[in-house]
């Protein structure tokens, strides 16, 4: 099988792309492994300036795997996997080099809170971003970090609260993403914004990303733990289970 993440190293911008556009680049234990092994090994090379994170298929990523978390069933695995994904997401923030995301379609529950995570994002106008959790039963608290640190606060919560998604153009108004493009702009404006962070001193950029980080986002780590455990309680809870069975039969959610 092809890798889950595709790596492209060029002039200084290392681009992964998710690729499992079949899933929705669902973020499954083996994503989550494969994407944190490869910021691991981009944080120790010097010849990467800026990262940008993409997704081959319609979607960026739906989320994570509703029928691996099934599986799971008992409450300390679950808790492990979103452990394991609220890990992944704080290396983002922990990299010397800024990360980009770029785009293409849908970001749904888990792949919002990806978006959100990365320091900068350029969607197309086709993309899609919503959290819609709480429609299933189980609430979006660890994306819910993540975009409540993007957005002003009533407006994480409208999305938080219903489950409704939200476009491209609100999403730049919100300011989840930086700048919309049209869908045949998207590459070319991604590099553009790349290019011009990478001709940038490495050093400074590293130094003022931990700064900056270091200063906003005071807490993080024990907001995610206490997001974790709510959002895996919520999974293994009945109402949680309901949701999920109805989401994977394509049935409607229960009320």
């Amino acid at each position: 099988m092809s890798p889950l993440v595709l790596r492209e190293d060029m002039g200084g911008v290392c681009t992964l792309t998710l690729n499992r556009p079949e899933q929705m680049n669902l973020l499954t234990t083996e994503m989550l492994s494969a994407l944190q092994g490869l910021f691991e090994e981009i944080s120790r090379d010097s010849k990467i300036h800026v990262v940008i994170l993409g997704a081959t298929g319609r979607g960026f990523c739906a989320g994570h795997d509703l029928k691996e978390i099934r599986a799971l069933k008992e409450l300390p695995k679950i808790e492990r996997l979103f452990n394991q994904c609220s890990a992944m997401m704080q290396t983002i923030s922990a990299l010397p080099q800024p990360v980009i995301a770029r785009v293409q379609g849908a970001a749904a529950a888990a792949g919002c809170q990806l978006v959100a995570q990365c320091d900068l994002a350029i969607a197309a106008d086709t993309a899609r971003f919503v959290t819609s959790g709480v429609t299933w039963g189980f609430f979006c608290s660890t994306p819910g970090v993540a975009v409540g640190r993007n957005l002003q606060r009533k407006r994480a919560m409208e999305m938080l609260l219903t489950g409704e998604p939200i476009d491209a153009r609100q999403a730049e108004e919100w300011g989840l993403v930086n700048k919309v493009v049209p869908a045949a702009e998207l590459d070319a404006a991604v590099l553009e914004l790349a290019k011009k962070i990478s001709n940038k001193p490495p050093s400074t950029v590293a130094a003022g990303k931990r700064a900056f980080y270091a200063q906003m986002d005071l807490g993080v780590a024990k907001a995610y733990e206490l997001a974790s455990g709510v959002i895996a309680a919520s999974f293994a809870g009945d109402e949680g289970r309901a949701g999920m069975e109805a989401f994977i039969e394509k049935r409607p959610p229960p009320r």
